[in-house]
Order: structure tokens, then C-alpha cells, then sequence
């Protein structure tokens, strides 16, 4: 039977409203847990013990009283740290937002709380949630339940090495540039990226902006499949100003496996992809394959892929530019501004991109639209394309600068920022991707693969991960954990 601390979300919601457990002992164990195990780890770096026990025991008096439950009753969990929990602070890893209080729940976390959750901490995140590992000068360094001294991914690093090391029961993170995604890939456990604006983003934003930001979106971890469904239903509720004309109504996955049209991505030039990962797909392609799906390798939607990713890169850089203060903002500008026209270089475009007019903006979300209809035609055809995530397995930490990291695949030594390439297969065009854990390595490390569909197909794609896991494609306890 799999241990308590390692059973999914759901499992822990059914056994508490069956009584075999209450919240209060159920938050007993995980906070032993993360005493036990989060000193070496460092995933959760805020703790709020005191108002989660009583949560937990209000959760157990309602249970007594036989009042209606929601679908997470009584269940202990973490939020990532960016978003803001009441009481405790916000910082997104800046130094200088150290005593930044929120004094409101994010509405993510008012909807996890109001289905039962009891929310018990907060997780780390790497300075101003733009790496793909989680360290800070506020909170210090992550480490990957699976191996320590490796990344356990960013910016939901956190996150994810606390489900996978079973400190907490579920987990909500952020994506811009794969925050949910590699993480979940470096850590072996599920996440879902949503299509852009389908979860509200309000409480996941610095200095109180309502407006969400381009590409970013928010979006559940766990160690199974069956709770991104659940997340996905509590939160792709629309804020209160659409919620007076919207509503949503997800299609499911309705068609049986052997119905489906499979397309595989498993390795690009643009951004290399180790033996090691590629064979993972390879796999989950295969166990389709078994099930009847028709599988083509070869299948690619109409655009350039080096274009495809230049948008990315370009609209990505313009997003995350809104994150820097006005000073080091105005300092860019300058330093765009005396840049030569015969510069093209990858700081160059970096600035370019950082400091883009609006008219420079519109045209990019032009070709963007462009690659978006491209997507849509080619999910006429196909259901899903499977994809990496990363390169790589988890890779050693590296807290030098920048400039100065770099990423080996397979001996080919490659820039740190290429993987990047991947994220922004759905990210550029605002597509849902949701990760699944496909088995380990040669080196013994997770790997996962994405599962990437139509703009608007979260619960088709979320339900096919359910049918992998069902197939053996499931979360796995690090050893000795």
C-alpha cells in the first residue's frame, strides 16, 4: 500500500471523509515530515502551523456535524511563494520584499480553501521566478528530493520537491517559461499548465496588478493526475467581472485510446534532447501505440519552428520586463537605445526584446495569432503532441551568473537558456501542457513528457495523462524517502 505521505490528494480527501483519518492527524504527519526532511531540502520556507491546525480541527468538527465537504475536506497542502497567503509574506525571492505581507489570500487559494484545503506553508522560488532552478538570497537553496546538489526546477521548484519528497498534499505553482512544467520533469511528478487566462490570476501578481500577464498563468502539481482534475474544475471558475457573461465547459476525453491521433516531437535541432529523455517518449508513444493510437513521428503544425521560437523569446522578454524595477528598467532603455543597428546578438535582442514599443508588440502578438491558428489546424488532425520538457535529466545546481552556465547534452555542451525551447512550444501559442511522469533514466532520475493540446483542451489532456497513469506512467517515492 502506498504510504500515507505519498497517496495522492484525493485518496487523502476520500480516507478522511471515510474517517480513517482526520485533517488534524493528517497535518500532524506532513508538518513531522518536514521537520524530519526539510532541513536538507529547503522546498517550504514559509510555514503557518498554527491557523492551518485550526483549519485542520474546524475541518473535523464540520465533518462531525455532517456538513456538506468539498472535494479537498480537511487535506494539508503548500502554495508556491509567489502567491499571496494572508499574514505571511510575499517576495517572489527579492531581497528588498522581505517584510511585503499579504494581507489577503490569493483567489486560487480562497478556492482551494473554500473546497477544504488546509493550507499549512509556502515554497520556494528562485529571484524573481526567471530560472530553472529555486534559490534566493531571502530563503536560500532547493534541492531535488531525488538527488541532492541537483535542481529540482524553477519557479516552482518548491512545489514540486515538496510533493515528490511527501512534506505536503498538493501544490499550486506558476508558468511562463516552463515554472510548472520543469519542475515537475526534474521531480517526477504531474503538472498542468492551463491555456492562458482560463485559472485567474488575481493574488499572483507583485505590488497589487490585477492585469494578467502575458503567456504567465497559474496551475496545480501533484502526484496524480486525478487531482489536476480537481484543481482544474475549482479554479477555471472566471473572475467576478467575466463570471457575468462567461462560464466554462471543458470538453472531456471522451474518444477510447484507440481512437486517438498521437503526434510525436521527441528532439529538434533548435534545442537538443538526450538519448535518455528521447527514449521516455518513445515510450509513453509506444504504450499508445499498444492501446491502438495511430502515432506519427513526424507530424509538425505549419509554421518554422526558429520562428515559432523567436515570437516566444520576444513576448516572453516583454512580459517578464514589467518585473523590473523603474530604475534598472530605465537603464535598459538606455542601453537599447545605443545599441548599433548591425547588433543581433543574443544581449542585443535580450535588450531589444526587454524594451519593444507597443507598435513592436503588436506586431509580434501578430505572428503569434498566426502560429496560434497554425496549432489549431494541426489539432484538427491530431489530439496530442507529445514533447520534452527539458534536455535533460536534473542537472547539478549552478548559482554562477547567467552568462557564464551552460547545459550538457549528451557531451554536446549547449547554451543554459536553449531549453527553453520546449516551454515555448505551448507558452508562445497559450496551449495547455500538462506533464507526466514517464519513468526513470539510465542515471536513476525522473523523467517527464508533455502532453500538449488544443487551446481550451486542459481536461482532455489532464484525462489522458489519467489513462497513462492508469497504464504504469505514475508518480514514483524517491528512494529512501
Amino acid at each position: 500500500m502506498t504510504k500515507l505521505h505519498f497517496q495522492s490528494a484525493s485518496e487523502l480527501a476520500r480516507r478522511i471523509r471515510d474517517r480513517d483519518i482526520t485533517s488534524r492527524e493528517l497535518l500532524e504527519h506532513f508538518l513531522a515530515r518536514v521537520d524530519a526532511l526539510n532541513p536538507a531540502l529547503n522546498a517550504v520556507v514559509v510555514q503557518d502551523r498554527e491557523r492551518a491546525r485550526a483549519a485542520a480541527d474546524a475541518a473535523d468538527a464540520a465533518l462531525a456535524r455532517g456538513d456538506a465537504v468539498g472535494p479537498l475536506h480537511g487535506v494539508p497542502m503548500t502554495v508556491k511563494e509567489s502567491y499571496d497567503l494572508a499574514g505571511t509574506p510575499t517576495t517572489w525571492g527579492i531581497p528588498e520584499l522581505r517584510g511585503n505581507l499579504a494581507t489577503t489570500d490569493a483567489l486560487a487559494v480562497q478556492r482551494l480553501k473554500a473546497a477544504g484545503a488546509v493550507v499549512f506553508g509556502k515554497t520556494n522560488v528562485p529571484f524573481r521566478l526567471a530560472d530553472f532552478q529555486s534559490y534566493n538570497a531571502i530563503h536560500g537553496t532547493t534541492h531535488n528530493p531525488w538527488r541532492h546538489g541537483a535542481t529540482p526546477g524553477g519557479s516552482s521548484g518548491g512545489a514540486a520537491a515538496a510533493l515528490a519528497a511527501g512534506l505536503t498534499g498538493l501544490e499550486i505553482g506558476s508558468d511562463i517559461g516552463g515554472s510548472i512544467r520543469n519542475p515537475s520533469h526534474y521531480c517526477g511528478v504531474f503538472g498542468l499548465k492551463p491555456t492562458w487566462n482560463l485559472l485567474p490570476m488575481r493574488g499572483h501578481a507583485l505590488g497589487g496588478v490585477l492585469t494578467p500577464t502575458d503567456i504567465s498563468v497559474i496551475g496545480p502539481l501533484a502526484r496524480s493526475a486525478h487531482d489536476l482534475e480537481t484543481v482544474l474544475r475549482l479554479l477555471s471558475v472566471p473572475d467576478e467581472i467575466e463570471a457575468r457573461g462567461l462560464k466554462v465547459d471543458l470538453p472531456a476525453l471522451v474518444e477510447p485510446s484507440a481512437g486517438l491521433r498521437v503526434a510525436l516531437w521527441r528532439d529538434d535541432p533548435l534545442c537538443p534532447v538526450s538519448a535518455a529523455v528521447q527514449a521516455r517518449a518513445d515510450a509513453v508513444a509506444r504504450s499508445l501505440a499498444g492501446q491502438g493510437a495511430r502515432v506519427d513521428d513526424q507530424a509538425r503544425p505549419t509554421f518554422d519552428a526558429a520562428h515559432g521560437h523567436a515570437v516566444f523569446q520576444g513576448l516572453l522578454h516583454a512580459a517578464m520586463s514589467a518585473r523590473m524595477p523603474d530604475a534598472e528598467f530605465a537603464q535598459a532603455v538606455a542601453q537599447a537605445d545605443a545599441l548599433p543597428a548591425a547588433d543581433q546578438g543574443p544581449a542585443a535582442q535580450l535588450l531589444r526584446a526587454q524594451t519593444m514599443r507597443a507598435r513592436d508588440w503588436q506586431r509580434l502578438n501578430e505572428a503569434r495569432t498566426k502560429i496560434r491558428w497554425a496549432w489549431h489546424r494541426f489539432f484538427e488532425q491530431f489530439d496530442v503532441l507529445i514533447a520534452p520538457v527539458m534536455s535533460t535529466t536534473a542537472f547539478a545546481q549552478d548559482e554562477r551568473p547567467f552568462g557564464e552556465r551552460s547545459i550538457l547534452v549528451d557531451g554536446q555542451r549547449l547554451p543554459y537558456f536553449s531549453q527553453i525551447f520546449w516551454a515555448g512550444l505551448a507558452g508562445v501559442a497559450q496551449l495547455p501542457s500538462v506533464v507526466v511522469p514517464a519513468g526513470l533514466a539510465d542515471d536513476g532520475l525522473p523523467v517527464g513528457l508533455q502532453l500538449i493540446g488544443p487551446a481550451y483542451g486542459d481536461l482532455r489532456m489532464v484525462q489522458l495523462a489519467q489513462r497513462l497513469e492508469a497504464l504504469g506512467f505514475r508518480f514514483v517515492p524517491p528512494p529512501g524517502l
